[in-house]
């Protein structure tokens, strides 16, 4: 069942049923006339109906996502019938053409209705159905990208340079290892808790930070972070490790990984910023990760999920935005 509060299928809904709605119009007339009129007369009872329809839908929407997916379609269609016979039944004669009345003009009417919310439900299945390889491939992906080997090898390496010299500290690290590569290796699902991705991240930084010293400095700012709001998995640690390798670790003297997480007009907006470099600019970046990314956005969000990437004369800015959906 599609997701009737996502912008993307609201727009689908009224593109299609409007684009549907002129070619029926044009099948029924022979000239350029009688299509205005015949466009006009249609507009009048699809538009409140299309309308309604889609307001009633935005209030159902969480209670259609619990049945399942063919009760959930009858409960649509019984939906629209039961708003067409409605607007049918106030408009009355508007609605209707020179000498046409009755009950043969109220079954027509609800009868296209319905035909035309069976049409949209098997568009937006069979677009689920064709999207679904699609988003396996992207999970798939995120499993095979989640933790570089060189960074199990640098971890590793540093443990061991402390171990004799700090052990409480390589104990800590090995607890961060270990928890780090459980929250990665656990089941992709399509969202996770955001404290959930913070917490991975903050293992990731806590490992380079061993390796790296005084040179990488992180500085959070989740004041405003809603911990149970759901996104994407391996959305965050990517992006870290994208701004360590490519902005903090070519310099000499290390720098600073800006990261702000927080919620505004019922979005919530994820920024990481990072030093900018002549080798980064070079190299490009971890272009296969950050595709991932805004692959698997669009997929679960459609239009209203935002990637942005910003640079200036010496940084580098990545702007996430995507729906607030809380667990």
């Amino acid at each position: 069942m599609p997701d009737f509060r996502n912008l993307g299928t609201v727009l689908r809904i009224v593109l299609l049923a409007n684009a549907i709605a002129v070619v029926c119009a044009v099948a029924q007339v022979s000239t350029i006339g009688e299509l205005w009129q015949r466009m006009l007369l249609d507009s009048a009872l699809l538009q409140p109906v299309l309308l309604s329809g889609l307001l009633a839908l935005y209030a159902l929407n969480e209670m259609l996502q619990r049945f399942t997916y063919w009760r959930a379609a009858l409960m649509v269609v019984v939906l629209v019938a039961g708003i067409t016979y409605f607007f049918s039944q106030i408009g009355g004669d508007l609605f209707a053409e020179v000498g046409e009345s009755g009950f043969f003009l109220e079954m027509r009417r609800i009868l296209l209705a319905v035909a035309l919310a069976v049409m949209l439900l098997t568009y937006f299945r069979w677009r689920a159905m064709a999207m679904s390889p699609a988003l396996q491939d992207a999970r798939l992906q995120a499993l095979q990208a989640r933790i570089r080997p060189h960074f199990l090898f640098n971890s590793i390496n540093a443990v061991l340079a402390i171990v004799r010299a700090e052990p409480k500290r390589a104990e800590t690290a090995l607890e961060d290892m270990a928890d780090l590569f459980r929250m990665a290796m656990s089941d992709v699902r399509d969202l996770v808790a955001l404290k959930d991705e913070v917490a991975l991240a903050q293992r990731y930084l806590a490992l380079e930070q061993l390796r790296m010293g005084e040179r990488l400095q992180v500085h959070w700012q989740t004041a405003h972070m809603p911990t149970q709001a759901l996104i994407p998995p391996l959305v965050l640690q990517p992006l870290l490790e994208n701004a360590v390798y490519h902005g903090i670790e070519p310099l000499p003297g290390g720098g600073v990984i800006d990261i702000d997480i927080h919620e505004k007009n019922g979005q919530l907006h994820l920024l990481v910023s990072n030093p900018l470099t002549n080798r980064a600019v070079a190299s490009g970046g971890n272009h296969l990760a950050l595709s991932n990314i805004r692959e698997r956005l669009s997929l679960l969000f459609d239009v209203e999920a935002e990637y942005r990437v910003e640079r200036d004369d010496d940084s580098y800015h990545v702007h996430i935005v995507i729906p607030l959906r809380q667990a």
